[in-house]
């Protein structure tokens, strides 16, 4: 086992702008309430920083061989994108911005050392919990540094409630009735200001100690532990309990398991959702299978046009249900390649690696039936790619003499 005082170097440019993709928001809601109004160009200036940083970083060490899966899925999504743009006659590029950060964030991943990821992990589990405690003790404080209702407002237009005068963002509020350990009341959001981003952020952390756990230190796995734990607690989220629990068993079950399963994953939960559907077909609500209920609804309403991708102008109706999102942004087609992605590129060869790679697909597989597109957030998917990208070289890192030696032959020219 290594720890940080380990011989084994640190990226810094990898661990900075992995830190800012997790910080920038919370940087900006500070400096909107403290010091001057933002507004949404500011967070585009950030993320296309990071993402600039990022394929700069990428081209300068080269493309080889085995990047041209993840390369040939971001060229598929401009495809893609152009495709919707012109036969919809209106620009459309979420999707391939989303690519975009897995491509970024996966790149310099498979880059990184251990002590760079752990690292990275280890300053935003800190900072997460940092805030997180700060939010539960001293709710004025927390407003004061970062006013999120303010930030959402000036930097994305949405509008503060008139019946929240807390200064948080007002989804975070929660309903009377929602699901809750009653410790806080609200749903707590920490430095990510709104409270989806933080259980995702829960569910990342969880799949980083599976496929790290026997590298940690008794200091990281507390941490991790402890980050978990009062997220899980505050945040009320059903979705990130049910993939925790799941997860304890799985650190023993998923390197029983072939990577191939995962192909099989996503349509199992689909199947499961029209079954829990039909069951409670009048199931819309707010909790979980009222989620799962408005998802396979929404599918069972797909026409030729939107799974070809000629409905684009309906796209924001569907936020809360990943998978009809991502129909209609890039096609049926598009969905289908998104899927294999997902399943092929993680490694699978150890048991860590099968640890990351199930993990990750039940992560994202069944974030996408209850949710949006909240997965591709930058203050989440930074972390989550970086990861990923690791664990696809951590047997043999690229970083090694041996490895680059070996790659040479293989680099793609230009």
């Amino acid at each position: 086992m290594q720890d940080f005082a380990d011989k084994q170097r640190i990226d810094y440019p990898i661990l900075a702008i992995t830190l800012f993709s997790v910080l920038y928001n919370c940087i900006l809601a500070y400096i909107n309430h403290n010091i001057m109004h933002l507004s949404v160009s500011h967070v585009v200036l950030c993320e296309a920083i990071i993402m600039v940083s990022s394929v700069a970083y990428i081209l300068k060490k080269g493309i080889y061989e085995e990047d041209l899966p993840i390369f040939l899925y971001l060229l598929f999504t401009l495809v893609m994108t152009l495709y919707v743009t012109v036969l919809n006659r209106i620009t459309f590029i979420d999707q391939f911005r989303n690519v975009l950060v897995l491509f970024c964030f996966a790149g310099i991943g498979a880059w990184a050392s251990a002590r760079t990821v752990r690292l990275a992990f280890f300053i935003a589990c800190f900072l997460v919990l940092l805030f997180l405690i700060c939010e539960i003790v001293d709710i004025t404080l927390y407003v004061n540094l970062f006013h999120p209702g303010e930030y959402f407002e000036n930097t994305r237009g949405i509008k503060q409630a008139s019946f929240n005068n807390t200064g948080l963002f007002a989804n975070a509020l929660g309903f009377q009735g929602r699901f809750s350990f009653g410790l806080i009341d609200h749903r707590s959001s920490s430095i990510f200001l709104e409270q989806v981003s933080l259980a995702n952020f829960c569910g990342v952390v969880v799949i980083y100690l599976l496929s790290f756990w026997p590298r940690l230190s008794l200091s990281e796995k507390t941490l991790c532990i402890a980050t978990i734990v009062l997220i899980l607690l505050t945040n009320n989220t059903r979705t990130m309990l049910i993939f925790s629990v799941i997860s304890i068993g799985g650190y023993f079950i998923f390197p029983k398991i072939p990577k191939l399963f995962d192909l099989l994953l996503m349509p199992l939960l689909i199947l499961i959702g029209f079954f829990v559907h039909f069951m409670k077909p009048n199931e819309v609500g707010d909790n979980f299978t009222g989620r799962i209920g408005l998802t396979i609804t929404k599918m069972l309403d797909l026409d030729v046009d939107a799974v070809l991708g000629l409905s684009i102008t309906r796209i924001s109706e569907f936020a809360d249900s990943g998978y009809v999102y991502l129909i209609y942004g890039t096609t049926i087609f598009g969905l289908i390649v998104f899927w294999l992605f997902i399943c092929l590129y993680p490694a699978g060869a150890t048991a860590a690696q099968r640890r990351c790679c199930h993990s990750l697909s039940l992560f994202i597989f069944l974030n996408m039936m209850i949710g949006g597109t909240a997965i591709f957030s930058m203050k989440i998917a930074g972390l989550l790619w970086l990861l990923v990208g690791f664990m696809r070289f951590s047997e043999n890192p690229r970083s090694s003499e041996t490895h680059l030696a070996n790659m040479q032959s293989s680099r793609v020219p230009g």
